[in-house]
């Protein structure tokens, strides 16, 4: 592979115009493909396999026209301080709002809160119910202004009115932290380059390949049915990769010039071998995020495939317009050590090629190893005392972890700012917690010889169950073989009895179902969230075993060892739990949730310990194999195995930790999210980064090699001999000549 890579790396510098003109023809045809491309339609949420997705299949079938994926608002209202919701004045003002609101050409219908008992006892709080034909996502905006007006001539008339449900579903944004990210990305790159035209290459590719990657998305969500989290996520992962994908060749290329090397020669072979590491930690990444398939949500599925699509992008990118773009940069790229005119003048010698530039030359003419380099030496001579640090600081990290409690947010989580929130509370104040997350129960009797007698055994049978403040009567279709119950718990949705309630009512059904054959079944939102938190808890060890077991097995090719990966696995489990723990104490026990935006704990979002285990596990990969691959290629090359865990270090630690702090960066401008999800998706992969980066892979992982000498290297022969040799060291370029110009016609006839 590296040298395949190799000569593409010399192709691209060589033809830079021919592959710039490529991406920038991509970009562009991505970006009018974006632009042209319909409005994104609904995003249809279904969890196969469950009930809650079985009973919401069952309500379209036989209830058809009810449009039971429309938009739902609740306008609530509440009276002034001593007046009630029956007094004439704001009675005649909420009847107008609801004749207001029934003249929309999208609405199916508005139940009056008057005719519908939607009045709290103390007749202070009433709420008006409008159900639409089409989801929030479709709804026009001439509907939403019609819904925001009527709200308001209420609260004109005194009353005090807020606007709950999907209906005013906003598209989340990321806010002006994301542009603080890549700002902080572009300092980090101006510091370790020391020249601007060398920081500016990782943030140009990367900004074309997320271009590429999200307009592409943009072009497909009508069609794919992408929800609008799904290009969020490609620009999180996909910038942090991009830009650290390209910092790790650029830097391999100014090592090579630093050794005396040509230009074109030097691209040639930081492709060939920062390159292949490139391509492998890439690989790492998408096996991670398509693995996500496994859960079998068809909208994770989705946001995994895209996102894997952008890092794919990301790595092509890195191979190809990378080297082109130091074609066209010239003598501006500087060599390792040699400083541009932005941070110092230029030392003699770097700028012809010689190794002075890699560490600086004091007095008496002995290099001053770099901070890398002295901290290697150090673990290397306390191993065991770094790595039990390293080892309990993150275990401490990882306490709060047991405490996890899972759930999926809903409008109690949002904002206290938003209307969505403030209708959530009134209508919490006004008929109890559990009336946000009313629970439907169908009933199909369609089996069954008397269905009335059947609709009306399941409804006292819920009545009698713990935690039930309300069972609405019955509901029947027009055959009168299947009904609807509605049923409000006395607690909050998100809370532990809830899901205790739903589960007694699934097993009074099965009872029910026993005795007459009329099935049962619980759905609504809160029951698809308590359904989709089950499924991705029982998905988690399957997808966990798949996505590290097919890591394991690259790593083996990669670093041709059994032990290392077996390492750089374990030591994943560590960060990603102490991430866990971090996030668990920020979002669930509410510490520096002030610093960090959140002003609602809550139980964990059920998909982040799944997502956390596919996305660390592949950035993680990434130091893995770019810190590594440095110390397998001193150790193949002859060293000794603790001099090759410093060499490693010499040449890796200090793009390594560019890296690390780049892609903190980018994850961290997520936080400022108005969506709870990326919010929280944001903070748990930054602070993973960091616990990976600066504690295992810069603190665990020498100390391991260091204590395991030879060991850590050894592979059975019967497997040696089985296994592809990739060379990601680049063994193969040492027989090929500087010029290389055979091999790169040989490569411009084959593409």
């Amino acid at each position: 592979m590296a040298t395949f890579l190799y000569k593409l790396g010399r192709l691209a510098f060589r033809r830079r115009h021919f592959v710039a003109l490529i991406w920038v023809a991509l970009l562009t045809l991505a970006g009018v493909g974006a632009a042209s491309a319909p409005p994104a339609g609904t995003t249809s949420f279904s969890i196969p396999g469950t009930e809650a997705q079985k009973a919401f299949d069952l309500l379209e079938e036989r209830f058809p026209g009810t449009a039971a994926d429309g938009a739902t608002a609740r306008v609530v209202f509440k009276a002034p301080d001593g007046e009630k919701m029956t007094d004439p004045d704001n009675k005649a003002a909420v009847e107008k709002t609801v004749s207001d609101l029934a003249d929309g050409s999208e609405v199916a219908s508005v139940a009056d809160p008057y005719q519908g008992n939607a009045v709290s006892q103390d007749g202070t709080i009433a709420y008006a119910s409008v159900k639409y034909d089409v989801s929030g996502m479709e709804l026009e905006d001439s509907t939403k202004d019609a819904l925001k007006d009527a709200a308001q001539q209420a609260r004109d008339a005194g009353l005090t009115v807020e606007v709950g449900g999907d209906a005013l579903q906003a598209v989340p944004h990321t806010g002006a932290t994301e542009i603080i990210g890549i700002a902080v990305a572009a300092v980090v790159l101006v510091i370790t380059f020391g020249s601007l035209v060398a920081a500016g290459l990782p943030l140009l590719t990367a900004l074309i390949g997320v271009g590429i990657g999200v307009s592409s998305i943009t072009a497909l969500a009508s069609a794919l049915e992408l929800g609008s989290t799904t290009s969020i996520l490609a620009m999180m992962i996909g910038l942090a990769v991009g830009i650290d994908y390209a910092l790790f060749i650029v830097s391999r290329y100014r090592a090579e010039l630093a050794e005396g090397r040509e230009r074109e020669e030097a691209a040639g072979r930081a492709v060939g071998t920062a390159g292949s590491a490139v391509v492998f930690a890439g690989l790492t990444v998408v096996i991670a995020l398509v693995g996500l398939a496994v859960v079998n949500i068809p909208m994770l599925t989705k946001m995994g495939i895209a996102a894997a699509g952008t890092v794919a992008i990301a790595v092509v990118i890195a191979l190809t317009m990378v080297p082109a773009l130091l074609g066209y940069a010239g003598r501006r790229v500087k060599p390792a050590g040699a400083k541009g005119k932005l941070l110092g003048r230029t030392r003699k010698g770097a700028d012809k090629g010689t190794d002075q530039g890699t560490e600086k030359q004091p007095e008496g003419g002995q290099p001053k190893a770099n901070l890398g380099t002295r901290w290697a030496r150090f673990v290397v001579r306390r191993p065991l005392a770094v790595l039990l640090l390293g080892v309990i600081g993150l275990g401490a990290a990882a306490v709060p972890a047991a405490s996890l409690e899972l759930g999926l947010p809903d409008d109690g989580s949002q904002p206290t700012s938003t209307t969505q929130r403030r209708a959530y509370d009134l209508l919490s104040e006004g008929f109890g917690p559990g009336f946000n997350g009313p629970l439907m129960v169908v009933v199909d009797a369609k089996g069954s010889d008397a269905p009335q007698q059947v609709f009306t055994d399941v409804s006292d049978e819920i009545k009698g169950l713990k935690d039930v403040v309300a069972v609405t009567p019955p509901q029947p279709n027009k055959s009168g073989d299947t009904a609807t119950i509605t049923v409000i718990p006395d607690s909050k949705p998100s809370s532990v009895q809830t899901e205790d309630l739903v589960h007694a009512i699934r097993d009074a059904g099965a009872d029910i179902k026993a005795d007459t054959g009329a099935e049962t079944l619980v759905t609504g939102s809160t029951a698809m969230n308590i359904d989709v938190s089950q499924k991705l808890n029982d998905a988690l060890l399957p997808y966990l075993v798949l996505v590290v077991g097919l890591a394991f097995l690259l790593l083996i090719v990669v670093f041709r060892s059994i032990l290392v990966p077996l390492k750089a696995a374990l030591g994943f489990l560590l960060s990603v739990m102490a991430a866990l723990g971090a996030v668990v104490a920020v979002f669930q026990w509410g510490w520096l949730s002030g610093l960090m935006g959140v002003e609602e704990t809550g139980p964990v979002m059920s998909m982040m310990p799944i997502f956390m285990v596919g996305v660390v596990f592949g950035l993680a990969m990434d130091y893995e194999v770019f810190l590594v691959t440095r110390m397998r290629e001193a150790y193949v090359h002859g060293e000794k195995p603790s001099e090759a865990v410093v060499t490693g270090f010499k040449h890796g630690a200090r793009v390594v930790t560019a890296a690390a702090v780049i892609m903190m960066a980018v994850f961290a401008g997520f936080i400022g999210s108005s969506e709870s999800m990326i919010k929280m998706i944001g903070f748990g992969l930054a602070i993973a980064v960091f616990f990976d980066a600066f504690v295992v892979r810069m603190a665990i992982v020498p100390a391991v090699l260091a204590l395991l000498g030879k060991k850590a290297w050894w592979l059975p022969k019967w497997l040696d001999r089985a296994l592809p040799n990739v060379d990601v060291e680049g063994e193969g370029l040492r027989t090929l000549g500087d010029d290389g110009k055979d091999e790169d016609r040989e490569l411009v006839r084959t593409t």
